[in-house]
């Protein structure tokens, strides 16, 4: 964590508007007071620059940058978190003090702390004064202060250099917002053991997945026809039915509602889940066969995908039985685990969702890959965890930056706490806070974990389990996420879908524990 160094740094220059105006006094000042605004979402050459000539035009130089919460310029931004924004910044010995503006204009401090020259950028001035730069410099001038423009002829572009190659911070991103939360690793390791007796209630389509391993043999001359010889076949339990697993192998006691074919892979799931200490209750329904998604690899490469499915919803007899089984069964997570392969849609979903007794803590995903599905049908739900793609599709929205395409999907949820999924981008997580969306802790986002990816599928799976358990025991959006996160990230260097253990987790914290100390 940050080192007693690091935190003299942080608290002598990081300072709210006020703190800052105290420090430099009223004006007229003996000392010239200089304020920069600004993202600096990396801190490249041309931010170095600017603040450099900055300082040599004034005596105190105030670096301010605009709080997560009010940029939106471009996607998966801010990059850097702000509270290792702020630290970036106060590590330069050239920066006096740092604030964070929450608001979405620094026109409020600007008139707290009255610099007597307020400083842009270059770039901000070759193509004619903007709109927002004049109402700034209206500002300043109307106390007296002088708004001066900095010279260069090289701009450098922090979304640039983030688009082309995002920097590898993921370790320093989780130490600030541990240290934002007053986290340590410790907690996170706490956590794991208040899983063990958990009782969740798992509803959802099974499906398997098969990896069928062959050889390239060559190509047909007269058709366009691959030839493979094959090798081996592995299976897998997928769907709601891993996510059962996980949990399982996470500490909790786990039942399972299913809806299985009457066929030998029914036999296979069954047997593979009871193997695993999962209850199952499932429903047997001899008018579909058991979803089954049949991968076939050649070299590495999936050359192509056989799903043998039915995809009709359940019928009322199996809603009414799926109902009385929620609402019989003793336990303290309800998990809705919707692949639409049947269970869920439109019509079911609210008769089974009224089912749950009073006060069991709700979690939803809706994994809709390439069918229909919407996550806002679970609405008012304690946990939610679709990807981007189906946030979008949810709100018919293919345009909006992710931060407010996430925050306009957990107000439209009305859910509690909101994981959106980002694939190698990590998570961005959305938690209720009392009076204010829009307020700085209200989101944050968790870099993935993952080093070596073999197998992305199923990752969500895992990061559902562990975020769930995460969550209902400790009632931290941090906690459940980052633990989420690792879980997700164990996942994917693994083929296949296999449970993740707690001491699987406990490794890849303990690595990069262990980066952090070097470091």
């Amino acid at each position: 964590m940050m080192d007693e160094a690091s935190r003299k740094i942080v608290s002598h220059k990081v300072k709210t508007a006020s703190e800052i105006a105290a420090a430099v006094g009223a004006r007229p000042r003996d000392k010239k007071v200089i304020m920069c605004h600004g993202t600096f979402d990396i801190v490249h050459p041309g931010h170095v620059r600017h603040l450099l000539y900055a300082k040599s035009k004034g005596d105190i130089l105030v670096a301010s940058l605009t709080a997560d919460a009010h940029i939106m310029k471009a996607n998966f931004r801010p990059f850097v978190p702000q509270e290792l924004r702020a630290f970036n910044l106060a590590a330069l010995e050239v920066v006096d003090f740092v604030v964070i503006d929450n608001d979405p204009t620094p026109m409020k401090n600007i008139a707290l702390i009255q610099p007597d020259y307020f400083a842009k950028g270059y770039e901000y001035t070759k193509t004619g004064l903007h709109p927002r730069t004049a109402e700034e410099k209206n500002a300043v001038e109307a106390y007296g202060g002088e708004i001066i423009f900095t010279p260069g002829d090289i701009v450098y572009s922090s979304s640039f250099i983030i688009e082309s190659e995002p920097p590898a911070i993921a370790t320093e991103k989780l130490i600030a917002l541990l240290e934002a939360e007053n986290l340590r690793f410790d907690d996170l390791r706490s956590s794991l053991d208040k899983f063990r007796g958990v009782r969740v209630h798992v509803i959802g389509d099974t499906i398997i997945d098969s990896y069928t391993h062959t050889v390239l043999i060559g190509g047909m001359t007269k058709t366009p026809t691959m030839s493979v010889r094959y090798e081996n076949r592995s299976d897998f339990v997928g769907g709601a039915g891993i996510v059962a697993k996980h949990l399982q192998s996470a500490g909790a006691e786990v039942t399972f509602s299913t809806v299985l074919g009457d066929d030998s892979l029914a036999e296979f799931a069954l047997g593979n889940l009871t193997e695993a200490g999962v209850n199952c209750t499932p429903v047997i329904d001899r008018t579909r066969p058991t979803t089954h998604k049949n991968a076939i690899i050649a070299g590495g490469y999936n050359l192509l995908k056989i799903d043998t499915l039915d995809n009709r919803s359940i019928s009322e007899r199996i809603v009414a039985t799926f109902s009385e089984q929620i609402q019989e069964t003793p336990t303290d997570i309800i998990v809705f685990a919707d692949f639409r392969h049947g269970i869920f849609n439109r019509d079911t979903i609210v008769p089974l969702t009224k089912a749950i007794p009073e006060g069991v803590f709700r979690v939803a995903d809706s994994q809709v890959a390439s069918r229909w599905g919407n996550i806002l049908e679970f609405n008012n739900f304690d946990l939610i965890t679709p990807n981007e793609r189906e946030a979008r599709f949810a709100l018919g929205d293919q345009d909006s930056v992710v931060r407010p395409l996430g925050l306009e999907l957990y107000r439209q949820a009305a859910c509690k706490t909101l994981i959106l999924k980002l694939g190698e981008r990590g998570l961005l997580t959305y938690r209720a806070v009392p009076q204010n969306y829009e307020d700085v802790r209200a989101f944050f986002t968790v870099d993935t974990f993952a080093e070596r990816v073999v197998d992305a599928v199923g990752s969500g799976d895992a990061l559902l389990a562990y975020a769930t358990l995460a969550l209902f025991k400790t009632k931290n959006a941090v906690i459940g996420s980052v633990l989420g996160s690792l879980a997700a990230a164990v996942e994917c260097e693994h083929e296949g879908n296999v449970p993740v253990h707690p001491k699987d987790v406990l490794q890849k914290l303990d690595h990069f524990e262990r980066y952090v100390n070097y470091g």
